[in-house]
């Protein structure tokens, strides 16, 4: 590739890690950047961000994308950001952060959330976002500032996310996207904020603090001098505000290609799982829970359910199997472990365990919304061993997918799979067994940054729409389709039934264990 061929700069700003990565007008992937941030964790709770280190950070990655691509600054035709969902980021007089930011890990508002959860018109704030209550929110964190610390939002006069900090920083524009703004304070159908919603919050006397909704497929702001002299960029430079993260990453790995039915599970961390529908085919479940997510495309949405722990119960297994080698003085590495799993998963038969993967000291959030729940093994004898354990566990995952696409309604034709875990012949066979569907796995390293960079590609006009650009950023990188096999898919809609229910017989155990340990730690 020539020297002077325009590039497009994605920034994916996680909540650990801010990654820049340069892609040419065709979608290829050209260099990345990553810059580890951090973030710190309270006895209450609390889960926070400096806002001005994570600006510094960014800007580092960008420098550090220019040493790697010749000519980065002038070739760059636009740069796009998206970034950690959820969380919230208040900026006072001169921009200047109203100390640092709640992430969405924070859970210091969980008793708000319990409150307003209870009132008259929590099911039309639901029925209006689409988006069940949960700690994570803007919306219910700042409803618990307003109660508890409300001289936070009296320095304020903007409350931003992630991303929105970020493209503040680059073009002097306080903005957010239609995808955050809509499922955190209005209604996916319109796009826009809603009076329901927000009151239903008790924050009417705030809305000043919502910042304009911007589309980053039909606008751009030049970067400013201020910027370019910290990111090594020209000022100038076309700067697009992607949408949240989670649709990102969904978008460049293929949750919308035009095929009616399709999904997108990232199995990471934690497991995220979407599907692409227009606003008219939302299922809204009885319980209340779940997102919904705008697309930059007309009239699609992404209907979300995520789990809290996804890989950290593997983790969680292998860990122990680490502690007890180290016990003997030969302690092998993650990484060594990991290579064995595909092995562990085939020498065990299927659907002997039953396993729930609530292995998050947070509890479950999709489907259902559970702070106590907990993980479990079931069915164990004494002919069991660590393959077993293993098997189970990855099954555990799988049924725990099933049960959220189950409450968005049919499942899909096809799952397309993005993270770690995917890599994995053995998980991909589980997974496409568990929900009857052929598996397809993409091939897109940086989906995240790629989502955001394809939003920019089309405002700049190098793309007349979305679907022409996702037609050659995204659909060639599937995968060939890996189908179910029909004994793997028989065991596990039988083991289906018993996940579930056990699943909703196990709250008042969960209830009960709380309690026991809310005891002990009150007598510590």
């Amino acid at each position: 590739m020539g020297e002077t061929a325009k590039l497009i700069i994605g920034v994916d700003a996680g909540t650990s890690v801010i990654k820049a990565v340069a892609f040419d007008l065709a979608g290829r992937q050209i260099a990345t950047s990553a810059v580890r941030n951090t973030y710190v964790m309270g006895a209450d709770g609390a889960a926070t961000q400096d806002l001005a280190r994570t600006w510094a950070d960014c800007a580092t990655a960008l420098r550090g994308l220019a040493d790697k691509v010749e000519n980065l600054a002038r070739r760059t035709a636009a740069v796009a950001i998206t970034g950690q969902g959820d969380g919230t980021w208040l900026v006072g007089a001169d921009n200047a952060p109203v100390g640092d930011a709640w992430l969405w890990l924070d859970a210091r508002a969980a008793p708000t959330v319990t409150r307003l959860a209870a009132g008259a018109t929590e099911r039309a704030r639901f029925e209006s976002t689409g988006t069940g209550l949960n700690t994570c929110q803007q919306g219910t964190q700042m409803a618990h500032m307003h109660t508890h610390h409300p001289e936070l939002l009296d320095r304020a006069e903007a409350a931003l996310h992630c991303k929105d900090w970020l493209f503040l920083n680059m073009t002097g524009v306080r903005a957010t996207d239609p995808s955050e703004a809509s499922f955190t304070f209005g209604d996916f159908r319109t796009r826009q904020y809603n009076d329901t919603v927000i009151d239903a919050l008790g924050l009417s006397g705030r809305r000043h603090l919502l910042p304009e909704i911007i589309d980053g497929t039909q606008s751009t702001f030049p970067l400013t001098a201020d910027a370019a002299k910290a990111t090594g960029l020209l000022a100038g430079t076309p700067v697009s505000l992607g949408y949240v993260d989670m649709v990102m990453t969904a978008l460049g790995a293929g949750v919308y290609t035009g095929d009616t039915g399709a999904a997108c599970s990232t199995i990471g961390s934690t497991g995220v799982h979407m599907r692409a529908v227009t606003s008219g085919d939302v299922h809204l479940n009885a319980q209340g829970t779940g997102y919904v997510i705008c697309l930059p495309a007309p009239d699609r949405v992404t209907q979300v359910q995520t789990n809290m722990a996804a890989t950290l119960n593997i983790d969680w297994a292998l860990s122990m199997a680490r502690d007890l080698l180290g016990e003997f003085g030969s302690a092998p590495s993650h990484g060594d472990l990991v290579k064995h799993l595909d092995r562990w998963l085939d020498s065990a038969p299927p659907g002997q365990i039953l396993y729930h993967p609530y292995i998050s000291e947070a509890g479950e959030r999709g489907p259902f919304v559970n702070a106590d729940a907990r993980a479990s093994l079931i069915g164990l004898n004494a002919g069991h061993r660590f393959p077993d354990i293993i098997r189970a566990i990855v099954e555990g995952l799988a049924l725990a997918t099933r049960d959220c696409y189950a409450a968005m309604g049919a499942m899909p034709s096809e799952l397309r799979l993005t993270g770690g875990a995917a890599r994995s012949p053995g998980l991909r066979r589980i997974l496409a067994g568990a929900l009857n569907v052929p598996v397809r796995v993409s091939a897109r390293d940086e989906a995240g940054a790629a989502g955001c960079a394809m939003m920019a590609a089309v405002a700049i006009g190098a793309y007349p729409d979305m679907d022409t650009c996702i037609g050659e950023w995204t659909t060639p990188l599937l995968g060939t389709p890996e189908p179910p096999d029909a004994p793997l898919v028989a065991t596990y809609d039988s083991l289906f039934q018993t996940y579930s229910t056990t699943r909703t017989a196990l709250p008042p155990i969960w209830g009960s264990l709380a309690a026991q340990r809310s005891v002990k730690g009150a007598s510590a």
